[in-house]
């Protein structure tokens, strides 16, 4: 389990999106989160996983963007930004279990062909029938 401090990363309160009454234009509840990976302290083998993630949020100078504002306060919506910051670090930090090259066994390929001359036969059954 990986730890990122709070000097590593921007906590920055914006305005929510969506309905809110009266205090929608007024109380900024929202949070962006800029963690720049580069100037990170995490190792290098972490900072390249983190960097080759198919992530939208993952900008071209390498800062993690996340926003949070699924919450009504702005502490709640801290506490979730910093929680998902260290959910996707950590992710990135399990090694994928190495897979192996398996084949069907006799039986399930006998299976196989066998249901494919069937629906070959049915097919086949559908043709015009000859006149003698």
């Amino acid at each position: 389990m990986i730890f990122i401090s709070e000097t590593e990363y921007e906590l920055t309160a914006i305005r929510a999106q969506g309905a809110g009454g009266q205090n929608v234009n007024k109380v900024s509840s929202a949070i962006h989160l800029r963690f720049d990976i580069y100037a990170s302290s995490l190792s290098d083998w972490l900072k390249e996983r983190l960097l080759h993630l198919k992530d939208n949020r993952i900008n071209a100078e390498g800062v993690l963007v996340l926003k949070a504002q699924q919450y009504r306060t702005q502490e709640a919506n801290k506490r979730d930004a910093v929680k998902r910051l260290h959910e996707i670090v950590n992710a990135a930090n399990q090694a994928k279990p190495t897979r192996y090259a398996t084949r069907p066994s006799w039986s399930a390929n006998k299976r196989r062909l066998e249901s494919k001359t069937q629906r070959g036969h049915i097919k086949q059954l559908r043709g015009k029938i000859a006149a003698e």
